[in-house]
């Protein structure tokens, strides 16, 4: 579990082939430091195991399920990511709970820039924008963000300088990708929102 309240920007440092999947070493030294084999870290908020430790770097591997649903595909070397370690018992939660299991992908379509504050807007699949509400919870690349706009396939967030500046989210542009995860709760009222519309089993009949 963690928090969407990024602690480092790791660099990755290098991409090797493990077919069907790959291993992704990120260097980054603060995390690391107090990182250890067997630890899950979120790397641009989806929660990985860390396999290997070298130095300042960590190793991961990514199967193809989280190369396809997230952006950890599109990774090169040099890319940066979004590092997060996982919760400890009695940690001030100063986001939101995060699984650091995605959801699905968004696309930057617009930004408004305000100077150093910035509005994005991203579009997203309709089966994601319904677990959306303004005001709400969502986690884009791992950062915890409030929701300002939410429409049927758009959303829309708010960011200040200081995330801009300590997060992938800065560099962002338009076209890019972003890992979406919506928030715990709004995923068990569409799954009972869902229900209600399902046959009755046979052994209620």
């Amino acid at each position: 579990m963690f928090s969407g309240i990024v602690e480092a920007l790791g660099r990755t440092a290098a991409i090797i082939s493990e077919p069907p999947g790959v291993r992704l070493v990120i260097d980054e030294p603060t995390v690391a430091a107090t990182t250890k084999v067997a630890d899950s870290v979120a790397v641009n908020g989806c929660c990985l195991t860390v396999v290997g430790m070298e130095g300042t770097t960590m190793a991961f591997q990514a199967g193809p399920e989280t190369l396809a649903r997230t952006n950890l595909g599109e990774l090169v070397v040099g890319s940066p990511v979004n590092l997060e370690r996982a919760l400890a018992l009695g940690d001030r939660l100063g986001g939101h709970f995060v699984s650091g299991h995605i959801d699905g992908q968004a696309t930057l379509v617009k930004i408004d820039d305000h100077g150093d504050w910035m509005d994005y807007y991203f579009s997203v699949p309709r089966e994601l924008a319904v677990q959306m509400a303004s005001k709400g919870s969502v986690a884009v690349d791992g950062v915890s963000l409030t929701l300002v706009r939410c429409d049927h396939d758009l959303f829309s967030v708010a960011l200040i300088p200081y995330t801009l500046r300590v997060t992938t989210l800065g560099a962002r542009k338009i076209g890019d990708k972003v890992n979406i995860e919506t928030d715990i709760l709004a995923k068990y009222v569409q799954r009972l929102i869902d229900a209600k519309q399902w046959p009755p089993s046979p052994a209620s009949v």
